[in-house]
This record gives C-alpha cells, structure tokens and sequence, in this order.
C-alpha cells in the first residue's frame, strides 16, 4: 500500500467520518482541517503551515508533542506483550505499576483503580459503580445523581445525560432521566453584582441541600462535578464551594464523584486537583486525557476503600463482579501512561505549570480591553474569553455572527490554534509551554477579535 497523501486525506476524511460535534451547515463545503504532523508546541497542516498549539490537542497533550521516549516505551510494550485478555483474573505488568501508582498518589484512600479507554467510558464507570455499591449496601432506592448545569461528563449514553450542556441533547433520545438531575453551574459570571463572593457560594449550597431535599436523601446516590468546568465555560467555583458541597455529600451519606478527566496530571499544577487546590477528598476520581498526554487512549476511575470493601463481596453463590472491557488495563496504554508520569517528574513540569499558568493568567487579562471581550477567566493552564454583542450589558452576539468560529480562523491565519465553543475562546495549552508562547497565543487572540468584525 501507497503512504497515505495528506492531501487526499481531506476528500477521504469528508465522505466517510463521522466527526465529533460536526457543524453540517459548514462540513460538506469546507471539510476538515488536516493535521499531518506535530512536534512539542506545534502541529503542521497538510499545506505546510507550522501552528502553535493553545488547546493541547484537547486538554490532553501534557508534555507536548512527538516524544521519543513515548514511542520508544510504547514500542518496547507492543514489542514485549501489545494485549492479552484481561478477564480471569489475568493481568499485565504495566496494568500493576500503574495501579500501583495512582494509589500512591491520589488522595486519601482512593486505592483501587478500573479501567477504561477513556473520559466518558470512566464517568460511565463511576455511576455503574456508584449504584452496585449501593446495591451491595441494600439501599435499592439510593440511585439518583446529581450533575449540574454546563458541565460536561461526556459523550456515552449515560456521560452524555450527566452533562449539562443541554443543546449538545438536541435531537437525540434520552436515558437515565429518571435518575439523573442538575442543579446551577457554579458560574461566577451569574452571581449577582451585589452579592459577594461568599453568599453566592452560600446560595448554590442551599440551592444543593434543598434538591437532595426534593429527591429524598435516601434516593439520592452522588454528586457528580469537575473541578473547574471545562467545555463547560472554564468557570471556577467561588471560594470553598467543593469543599462546602463536599460535607453536604457526607451528611447525606452522598458519594462525591470529581471529574478530573481535565484537570488532572498538571494541568493546574497538581497531579490531581481535587484535595490540593480545592481542598475536597471525593470518594469516585475519574481520570483520562492527560494520563498518557493523548499518545493512546486510557481512562481510569478511582475508588475509595469503603467502596471497594462493599463492592468486593460477592453478591450472590457464585456471582462475580460482571463488569468489565475488552481493553481494560491496556498494556500498551499503561505503559504510555508510566512513561508520561516519569517525563514529568523529571521535567518538574508541575512546576512550571504554576509559573507560567500564574503569568498566562495575568498575560490574558489585557484582552479585556478589547472591543466584545466580556470576560477572560481560568485558572492554571486553563483560560476562557468570552464574546459578547456589549461589554457593558453583556447581551451576547447573534448565533449567525459565528463568532468563536471566526476568531478561530484568524487565530489559525496568524499560526496559532485555540478553541472555539460557541462565543467563546478556550485555551488549555501543553504544560511545557513558555511565558513567551503564552504572549503569542494572547497576541493571536488580540489580534483576531480587533481584525474580525464581530457586530
């Protein structure tokens, strides 16, 4: 067989897949945009075109692009054992360590680790969990979850449901409404300007307590929330929100699930974000993403040892626990993973996520200024800018203007690429990045939203 043209790629690509969060007023006409190599801070496009990357390919490209040594050890795995069933009581080495290592790591007792391939699968996962472990406790009825506005869980049946983007719902059936319900995003952009800080924090709390209140404490199972909400608007809670929701769990006998698939592994200057930044010990840590920094797919969900204890009993004569995939613990998965942790150690790439996620924040902050800016926000290597039709009412721009879309074209004409989400820009660059390629990812944005007429 011929090497692949790149070229020919965007015909192939345009006739045949399916792509995620496909926009058909556009597809059938433009197509997709072919990205044909990538190398530390950058990707190329199949025209040649060098563009710094602000998004990390999606939250995930933690130390960055075409590591070596991350071919080498996936290589030497495949070379060594690339798969073998792992059903039966039969696992792998990498699979071990691994395990080994996030129990090491994570907080508190969350000691015990199940695999999957992915973000949603691994969110699928906790809430299957979440309800065998009550059902080993015999509280039946104790079943319901808790999610919020904005957030996003992912794209599997269940993730999908968990999700509080409620327009990505749109035209599809829905499951688990029975059992799944929101309540408000904790979104310091809604606060009312009088209140402060603390009595908006006060006011989502309540809002927590009197739905558990409306669902029956003995019905409702978990609370299900990232960190800092990613696709969701890179919105950071007010100050002791997770912990406060946290002890409202407690009391209510409620599993704290963290969705961590973003912020874990450094993106906020932690291996887990969780109990160091936000001061919360959840009972369910879902991971993904930036375990193996994107060279291969893996998730994971982590549990506590009261769960465990619950759960690895057998329910029944002969019943094992019937829960499990092709895929689990991946060898060559776990392997990446091993060797993308220990390019970080080494690197201290936590470090310098601190440093330059502090200095990309305050580096952000001259957008302000901008005509249409109405808010930059984020945390670490995490950033939002928000577009909007007036600064001053916030009244946002007409879905028509394609705005987001159409500072993301200018951005890539000036050879940096950043994420659009309706009218907003999101960056979550690699953790390796420089103070000077946050200034040019800035410099790009800037430039975009004063060249490109939005009203």
């Amino acid at each position: 067989m011929n090497k692949p043209d790149a070229n020919s790629a965007w015909a192939k690509d345009r006739a045949h897949v399916l792509h995620p969060y496909t926009d058909f007023s556009s597809f059938h006409d433009e197509g997709s945009q072919v990205i044909d190599r990538a190398s530390g801070m950058h990707v190329t496009d199949a025209d040649g075109r060098r563009l710094l990357d602000g998004i990390a390919g999606l939250w995930c490209v933690n130390i960055g692009h075409g590591r070596r040594e991350m071919a080498e050890a996936i290589s030497a795995q495949v070379m060594q054992m690339q798969y073998y069933n792992p059903f039966g009581h039969s696992t792998n080495v990498p699979a071990a360590e691994l395990g080994f290592w996030l129990a090491q790591n994570a907080p508190g007792d969350l000691n015990h680790v199940y695999y999957t391939c992915g973000g949603s699968t691994a969110n699928d996962a906790a809430i299957r969990l979440v309800h065998y472990y009550n059902s080993m406790r015999g509280l039946h009825r104790k079943k319901k979850i808790i999610s919020r506005n904005h957030a996003y869980h992912g794209a599997t049946c269940v993730a999908a449901e968990l999700t509080g983007i409620h327009a990505t719902k749109n035209g599809f059936d829905r499951v688990g409404q029975d059992f799944i319900h929101h309540v408000s995003a904790a979104n310091m952009r809604e606060k009312p300007d009088d209140m402060t800080e603390a009595a908006y924090c006060d006011l989502l709390v309540q809002e927590f307590r009197d739905r558990i209140d409306q669902l029956g404490p003995e019905n409702v199972a978990a609370f299900i929330a990232e960190p800092i909400m990613g696709a969701g608007g890179v919105l950071v809670a007010p100050e002791g929100y997770h912990r406060r929701m946290r002890g409202v769990c407690k009391r209510n006998d409620i599993l704290y699930v963290a969705d961590e698939v973003v912020t874990a592994f450094g993106r906020l200057g932690e291996w887990f974000a969780s109990e160091r930044v936000f001061d919360c010990q959840p009972d369910v840590l879902v991971l993904a993403k930036g375990i193996t920094s994107g060279y291969v797919p893996l998730g994971a969900t982590l549990i506590s040892d009261e769960i465990y204890e619950a759960i690895s009993r057998p329910q029944c004569e002969g019943g094992v626990f019937s829960m499990g995939l092709t895929y689990f613990g991946h060898p060559v998965a776990c392997a990446a993973a091993l060797k993308n942790i220990e390019i970080m150690e080494r690197e201290d790439l936590l470090s310098n996520a601190v440093t330059v996620g502090a200095f990309l924040q305050g580096d952000a902050q001259r957008l302000h200024d901008l005509p249409c800016v109405g808010d930059v926000r984020g945390k670490g290597l995490m950033l939002a800018v928000d577009l909007v039709a007036d600064k001053a009412t916030k009244a946002p721009l007409p879905v028509n203007a394609r705005a987001g879309e159409r500072v993301f074209k200018k951005c890539v004409d000036n050879d940096v690429i950043v994420r659009p989400v309706g009218d907003r820009i999101v960056l979550s660059p690699p953790i390796i990045i420089s103070t000077d390629q946050c200034s040019e990812i800035v410099d790009a944005i800037g430039d975009a939203i004063q060249s490109t007429k939005l009203v």
